[in-house]
């Protein structure tokens, strides 16, 4: 028999203004990003991972074959007994320690004989080999946080917890750091758990998604497949709602700065930014930037036009506006799924239903990866 190296979490818990109820199976691999408004129970989600808090009605925390809370069995393992690294809003670096001091005194939780040399891999992951004589209080808010994320991986954890990582850093350190956290994501064998309610991390870094409304999982799957789905209700709201796409730089224009990047069922243009062919990339499709006709259009700026098959549409939160979702490539076969938002008065004149063939225009296409 396989062995099940899922992450599982069955947990039940009352709190003050809602009922954390929970059961999900997680992949123990990339991002898993814990989404919803603020209250929704992200953070008490993580904290029962980590053993901060006890969920005593119904509690299970399982890491692949590692128990480390099982209510059923009596089975209740301190924080300081499970294989995690937790990293907060506030880096919590020790002021009077240098960067090195702070990553050294991290290692005091493990006794492996590898320490050392995992350490110098997360330093080096995390670009921060320069900063290592520096006291925290030279370091800008991203860099904090970088030194915080390796202190954390130095302990060699089976699972890293980030609650809110970049919620207290502006906008140009946020971008900062979230180039080193895809390649925590792309290059670390480390399961993460993500908290946030920002949709330009969601988009950015989220392998698989988890939308929690009130304590409960309305929304639980692969990113690329959350986003895109108007089954319930979407993920993201307003200027937000968009779909992900994953593919590979297959061409270059270069007399006008333009690369092609291709994925299942389809190819776009975009602006170059000077990856190399065959190189893997994300990319952003805002609902807003997509529209629909019956058929392929000509003397349109619009340079990126797909036909598609229209799958289902629902209402928009503005009653003049319909979401609909179309699927580009093969009825049957490999493909992606869009999302686009146009008025309702345009979905009845088109008369477009499920089933039928059409064609999309996307005007803009954001490159994320």
């Amino acid at each position: 028999m396989k062995a099940d190296n899922n992450i599982h979490i069955r947990l039940q818990l009352q709190r003050a203004s809602f009922e954390l109820a929970l059961d999900l199976s997680l992949p123990a691999s990339g991002i898993t990003v814990l989404f919803g408004a603020s209250g929704s129970g992200k953070t008490t989600l993580l904290r029962c991972v980590a053993g901060l808090e006890r969920a005593k009605e119904k509690g299970l925390v399982r890491i692949g074959g590692e128990v480390w809370q099982d209510e059923a069995a009596k089975v209740f393992l301190p924080t300081w007994r499970r294989s995690l690294g937790y990293v907060f809003q506030e880096a919590s670096l020790f002021e009077h320690l240098t960067v090195l001091g702070n990553l050294q005194y991290g290692l005091k939780r493990t006794r492996s004989p590898a320490s050392s040399q995992v350490l110098d891999a997360s330093i080096q992951l995390l670009g921060i080999d320069r900063l290592l004589d520096r006291m925290p209080t030279q370091l800008s808010g991203g860099e904090r946080q970088r030194v915080a994320i390796a202190r954390a991986l130095a302990t060699q954890p089976r699972l890293l917890l980030l609650d809110e990582p970049l919620a207290a850093l502006d906008h140009a350190r946020k971008q900062e750091i979230l180039p080193w956290l895809e390649r925590l994501r792309d290059e670390l064998s480390v399961p993460m758990l993500y908290v946030t309610h920002s949709a330009d991390e969601l988009a950015r870094l989220a392998d698989h998604v988890v939308v929690l409304d009130q304590g409960r999982a309305t929304t639980a799957g692969p990113a690329a497949q959350a986003l895109s789905s108007i089954d319930n209700s979407p993920v993201l709201i307003g200027e937000d709602v968009g779909a992900l796409l994953t593919g590979r730089v297959a061409e270059r224009d270069g007399r006008w700065h333009l690369c092609r990047v291709a994925f299942d069922g389809g190819s776009l243009w975009l602006r170059d930014s000077g990856l190399p062919l065959g190189h893997r990339v994300r990319l952003r499709v805002l609902a807003r930037d997509v529209s629909i006709a019956t058929q392929a259009q000509e003397g349109s700026s619009i340079q990126n036009q797909l036909p598609c098959v229209i799958e289902a549409s629902v209402a928009d939160a503005h009653p003049s506006q319909v979401l609909v979702r179309v699927k580009v490539g093969a009825v049957d076969g490999p493909g992606a799924h869009l999302l686009a938002r146009i008025t309702g008065r345009a979905f009845e004149t088109l008369s477009l239903r499920p089933g039928q063939p059409a064609w999309i225009q996307v005007k803009s296409v954001a490159l994320l990866a």
